[in-house]
């Protein structure tokens, strides 16, 4: 009897073993559809993209058009933001969803109204040597409107990142993108899927990046060998180099997400030695607060080719 169980568990083994082949070899065989392309990622030289984190949080006052012009006069490729609704419905440029970090002032962004926001000094916070000096107080520096920040930089690429869920900005984030002629000029990212997916479905031609279960799905794919298989919704992997001692982006990695026309971004990397080995790995961008770091670390790259 014990014999006879045992072969049954063989044969059930067997079969286990067979089926999950047959799954295993059917997904190898069936090559999805790779990510289509999007003008936002069209630049005029074949290095990556220098991404501006908040507008290079480490050497302005973050999200603040006096950041983001003067990531503009470093000529970084893309500007990344995040955008909250004040009480009556204005799009501001501020990544908390409460104003104590970055200003003056105290309260819930969604609970201001504009005109009350707008008082608050937005560069009251910022220090470059630790708190020992902050140069940008009473300098008249302010929360800006998302309206004043495309107004202002018209030629600008943004990856901008919703950060409310409810009310939903979507819709009104979408609107002004198309009355500005922005689509083509913004990637969406998000922590958030539902509204990754309203965006897809609401704004379907703006870029957007991948949300962490759609990371992870990629992730576990591509360490099965199946990422061939893989159809990206999105345009782009927007990831940290590493998590929780987890080694992500490698050489074998972003090969595999190019073969899926997948871009790679990686944040936040503020220390030259750090963007130095993702730049060899063929990286398409890098978010950094410090783009002074990395627009000099790529000069120097391009003069000793």
């Amino acid at each position: 009897m014990a014999s006879q169980r045992v072969r049954w568990f063989l044969w059930a083994l067997l079969g286990v073993v067979f089926i999950m082949s047959a799954i295993y070899g059917s997904l190898a065989w069936s090559k999805g559809a790779p990510a289509v392309d999007h003008p936002v990622f069209q630049h005029n030289n074949s290095r990556p993209m220098v991404i501006a984190h908040r507008g290079g949080a480490g050497i302005s006052p973050e999200n603040t058009l006096f950041a983001f012009k003067r990531a503009a006069d470093l000529g970084v490729d893309v500007i990344e933001t995040d955008v909250h609704a004040t009480s009556d419905g204005v799009l501001v440029v501020i990544h908390d969803a409460n104003v104590e970090r970055t200003t003056d002032g105290s309260g819930l962004v969604s609970e201001m109204t504009f005109e009350d926001l707008k008082k608050l000094d937005a560069g009251y916070r910022f220090s470059p040597d630790g708190g020992k000096t902050f140069p940008f107080r009473q300098s008249g520096i302010t929360v800006p409107t998302l309206l004043e920040v495309f107004t202002a930089l018209p030629k600008m690429k943004f990856n901008i990142e919703p950060k409310q869920q409810t009310p939903s900005l979507v819709k009104p984030l979408c609107q002004m993108l198309r009355e500005r002629k922005m689509t083509n000029s913004v990637i969406i990212g998000s922590f958030n899927q539902t509204i990754l997916e309203e965006f897809r479905v609401d704004c379907a031609e703006a870029a957007t990046s991948a949300g962490p279960g759609e990371v992870s799905k990629f992730l576990s794919l591509y360490k099965t060998g199946l990422s061939a298989t893989y159809s990206p919704s999105m345009s782009a992997l927007q990831i940290p180099e590493s998590v929780a001692g987890l080694q992500i982006v490698t050489k074998d990695f972003i090969d595999a997400a190019h073969e899926r026309n997948l871009k790679v971004h990686v944040w936040t990397v503020n220390e030259t030695k750090a963007m130095k080995p993702l730049l060899e790995m063929g990286v398409d961008g890098i978010m950094t607060d410090y783009p002074d770091r990395l627009q000099s670390l790529l000069r120097e790259k391009a003069a000793a080719r």
